[in-house]
C-alpha cells in the first residue's frame, strides 16, 4: 500500500468518524427538543450526516481494497443509500428552515 492510499484511508477513516459522532448528536437533540420544527430540522441533519457516512463509506469499500463481487454490490448500494438519504436531509433541511423563518 502506498503513502497516498494509506493517507487516504486515514482521512476517510477520519471523516466517517466525524460523520457518526454529527449523526449520533444530531439524533439526540432531535429527539429531546420540544419545537417540532427544530426537531425536523435537527432530523434533517441526521440524514445530511447518515447520507454523507454512507457515500463515505462506499468510497471506502469501492476504491481502497481489492475489488471482489459482492464488496462492489455492497458499495453500491451504500452510495444508492448515502446518496439518497443526502438528497432526502438537504430537501426537509430546506423545509424546515422555511418554515422555522416564518413562525413567529
Amino acid at each position: 500500500m502506498s503513502t497516498l492510499e494509506a493517507t487516504l484511508e486515514w482521512v476517510l477513516f477520519l471523516a466517517i468518524l466525524v460523520s457518526l459522532s454529527l449523526s449520533v448528536l444530531f439524533s439526540y437533540r432531535s429527539r429531546r427538543h420540544a419545537d417540532q420544527t427544530m426537531r425536523g430540522l435537527y432530523g434533517a441533519r441526521m440524514n445530511i450526516c447518515i447520507g454523507l457516512m454512507l457515500v463515505l463509506l462506499a468510497i471506502l469499500q469501492m476504491f481502497l481494497y481489492s475489488g471482489s463481487t459482492l464488496r462492489v454490490i455492497v458499495g453500491a448500494m451504500f452510495l444508492v443509500l448515502g446518496i439518497f438519504n443526502l438528497f432526502a436531509g438537504i430537501r426537509n433541511h430546506a423545509y424546515f428552515k422555511r418554515r422555522r423563518s416564518s413562525a413567529p
